[in-house]
């Protein structure tokens, strides 16, 4: 069984990344850090998918889908998942995220210099996976003006 997963870079004003930590019970990841997503449903498309995530574990709104920042497999309960993450900006209060608390517990905006503490996460689940898509994504960011960064929600 193959299912296709999308995942959220959430960008700030600064260009950080918002990612959440997975609680320690969980079955997938436990501890680890974590963008916003999930599974794309049989009924929606990837964008509707990732508006409804960053609603769902956030409370914020998709804005902008800005760039398609990595894309990779891995297997979980039997099936393969692929996921495809995005950069995205969102609307909402950025400092007070509405997390679902029993599945992640704790959050944080991460910079460049904050890798040390993906690199924690690497050694808990074995994958690079979220630790490379957030490079990838501060590379974009950094790279890339502001001013010439744009929507491209209609391409997903």
């Amino acid at each position: 069984m193959s299912a296709l997963v999308v995942g959220a870079l959430i960008v700030d004003a600064r260009d950080r990344v918002f990612l959440q930590q997975r609680a320690a019970d969980r079955k997938l990841f436990p501890g680890c850090w974590d963008v916003v997503g999930g599974h794309v449903e049989a009924y929606e498309s990837p964008l509707a998918a990732l508006q409804r995530e960053i609603a769902e574990e956030t409370g914020w709104r998709l804005a902008r889908v800005l760039h398609r920042v990595a894309e990779g497999t891995w297997e979980a309960d039997g099936g393969i998942r692929t996921e495809v993450d995005y950069v995205v900006e969102v609307g909402g209060d950025l400092s007070a995220p509405r997390l679902e608390r029993d599945k992640h517990p704790r959050y944080a905006w991460f910079g460049p210099a904050d890798r040390p503490l993906l690199d924690e996460s690497v050694r808990r689940s074995g994958s690079a996976f979220i630790r490379d898509a957030v490079t990838a994504a501060h590379a974009w960011l950094a790279r890339t003006p502001a001013h010439h960064r744009k929507d491209i929600s209609d391409s997903l």
